[in-house]
C-alpha cells in the first residue's frame, strides 16, 4: 500500500477590534470567503508560506514572532490528506486589500457571531473547532 498524497498548507486568523478578515472568492473560484493564506511550497516553512501568502493575497505583512498556531487540521478529499495549519495574528503592516484580483473580490472583517452563509465548510468547521478550544481536528470531504 502506497503512502497518500500529502500537502502541506497555512492560513491565516487574523484579527482586528474583535472581527476577523475573509476573502470573498471571486465567481469562478466558488464566490465563497475563506481566510488568507495557501500551499507551503518546497524550501519553505509554514510560517514563512503564511507571510508571503498573506502579502500575495491581501497586501498584509506578519513577521513570525506576532503567530501563534491555534489550529491543525487534518482533511482528506478523495486520496489526498491535507495537513493545514492555522495561525492567530493580531499584529500586523500594510494596507489590507485583496490583491489577486482573478481569485478573490474582496477583503472584508467579520465578528465571529456574525460570519457570512457563504462560507467553504472547511472555514465554517475550523471556526467552530478553534472557537471551542480544539488544537486538532479531522474533516473528511465527500
Amino acid at each position: 500500500m502506497s503512502a497518500p498524497k500529502t500537502t502541506l498548507k497555512a492560513r491565516l486568523i487574523l484579527y482586528h477590534k474583535g472581527k476577523i478578515l475573509l476573502l470573498q472568492q471571486t465567481k469562478p473560484n466558488g464566490g465563497n470567503y475563506t481566510m488568507v493564506g495557501g500551499n507551503v511550497e518546497k524550501r519553505e516553512f509554514a510560517q514563512q508560506a503564511l507571510i508571503r501568502e498573506s502579502f500575495e493575497e491581501a497586501g498584509i505583512v506578519l513577521k513570525e514572532s506576532d503567530l501563534q498556531l491555534v489550529h491543525v487540521l487534518h482533511k482528506i478529499i478523495g486520496e489526498e490528506h491535507r495537513i493545514v495549519l492555522y495561525y492567530k495574528a493580531y499584529r500586523w503592516e500594510g494596507e489590507l486589500k485583496a490583491k489577486e484580483a482573478h481569485k478573490f473580490k474582496h477583503a472584508e472583517w467579520f465578528y465571529l457571531e456574525e460570519l457570512p452563509q457563504n462560507m467553504t465548510d472547511t472555514v465554517r468547521h475550523v471556526l467552530q473547532q478553534y472557537r471551542h478550544g480544539h488544537l486538532y481536528s479531522e474533516y473528511l470531504k465527500k
